[in-house]
């Protein structure tokens, strides 16, 4: 069995709290440049045949970023690990590329806001707007953490590869491409370890901190027992019930579950305990995070390793 902790969750009560007021400050003071940098933007794409992108985290601006290839400029917003995009400030230098660009991606779901009203304070005609939330059906409230769903990635690389299609027709046949040797190549390892995993552990026992992780237990096959008011509680931000506490105790000290999975991007007290207690009862643990680690890595390198480490620790946790 696998206790899997994950930082991850909405935490939209958070988010929201100081956004509005740091948001509307940061427009305030990036926007005597925004027309300039549009303008900018525009001359640049028309000289140079590329399209502008922005994602407002890297996990999916890595994917653009391959998907597009040479045929467009993409860059991400949340890049640093330590980050935490529920709680992210835009910066006036954000704004900017926010505004000029024709191509805006947010995960939404009730997981960066800001992006969105970023995007209401400067519109653009003839930009496309992708929410990921709205595209795989996961409104707000719901997991937002639909980077760890195999099946939302491959909607978002057959809806990117449209939109890049739409936005620039000229290299449509070059978008298909790009995308054919992504999945194949790109993705490969990525496809080979999902399908691995779970035709050797579909049914392992597993528990959670946080919803980061649900999206891929499920995909893997994995049973999660954690409560799903005890992984609420922690993505909000908020103090899960006695009662959760209680039974996720005693999944770890009754070993049902065999493997313990925490995001290293939210070590809490109570993250930290769980790992503590998880490791003095020999139950292996591995670690996720919420952006790609290190922010160099691709989507695919970052991904890998993480399901090779989980592997790893299936493989040790189910021995025993």
């Amino acid at each position: 069995m696998i206790l899997v902790l994950g930082q991850g969750g909405s935490r939209t009560g958070i988010a929201g709290r100081g956004l509005a007021c740091a948001l509307t400050v940061a427009i305030a003071v990036g926007l005597s440049g925004v027309g300039a940098a549009a303008a900018g933007a525009s001359v640049h794409e028309q000289s140079s045949g590329k399209v502008q992108v922005v994602a407002a985290e890297n996990f999916w601006g890595s994917l653009v970023k391959q998907l597009a290839g040479n045929k467009a400029s993409v860059s991400s917003i949340i890049t640093n690990p330590d980050t935490d995009p529920h709680d992210y400030e835009a910066k006036p230098s954000d704004v900017r590329k926010i505004a000029s660009a024709k191509y805006a991606i947010e995960n939404g779901a009730g997981y960066d806001p800001w992006f969105r009203k970023a995007l209401d304070a400067n519109p653009q005609s003839g930009r496309k707007v992708l929410d990921v939330g709205d595209l795989v059906g996961v409104a707000d409230g719901g997991n937002p953490h639909q980077w760890y769903s195999p099946d939302s990635v491959q909607m978002f690389i057959d809806r990117v590869t449209s939109d890049l299609k739409a936005l620039d027709s000229k290299n449509a046949a070059y978008f298909d491409a790009q995308r054919a040797k992504y999945l194949s190549t790109g993705l490969g390892e990525y496809t080979d370890l999902i399908a691995g995993i779970k035709q050797q552990y579909s049914g392992a026992p597993v528990g959670a901190s946080e919803s980061i992780f649900a999206p891929l237990a499920q995909a893997l096959g994995l049973d999660l027992l954690t409560p799903e008011s005890f992984m609420a509680a922690i993505s909000e931000g908020t103090d899960p019930t006695g009662q959760d506490k209680a039974t996720v105790d005693n999944q770890i000290k009754t070993k049902r579950i065999k493997v313990f999975v925490f995001n290293s991007q939210n070590s809490t007290p109570d993250v930290k305990a769980l790992v503590k207690q998880a490791k003095n009862e020999k139950i292996p643990v591995a670690t996720i995070t919420e952006t790609l680690a290190p922010a160099s890595a691709t989507f695919q390198a970052w991904q890998t390793k993480q399901l090779k480490a989980l592997q790893a620790a299936l493989a040790k946790g189910t021995a025993s």
